[in-house]
């Protein structure tokens, strides 16, 4: 969710994504493999991936969320609903 979003919005505006990795302070290459998926962003990453495509910081960080709870429980399919509901009622508790 969080890459489908971050390509839409850099390929909206045109931004080269050589001019996001530079603002990230990495190379090309490790943007472009975090555009296909085949490397995780991280979370500091977002206020300035948010600021640069000017998109809501929370939403992204929202996305990125939503990816990072997938894969943890994506390989847990039986357990990972209940794996969730449980982790709610912490949240809520806190």
């Amino acid at each position: 969710m969080f890459i489908e979003r971050i390509k839409q919005l850099r390929e909206k505006q045109g931004l080269p994504l050589r001019k996001l990795a530079a603002a990230l302070d990495i190379d090309s290459a490790t943007y472009w493999k975090i555009e296909r998926g085949e490397r995780r962003a991280r979370k500091e990453y977002i206020p300035i991936i948010a600021e640069l495509l000017q998109a809501n910081k929370d939403e992204l960080l929202t996305l990125w969320l939503v990816d990072q709870v997938t894969a943890m429980v994506a390989d847990e399919k039986e357990l990972s609903n209940k794996v969730l509901n449980i982790a709610k009622k912490n949240i809520n508790q806190t």
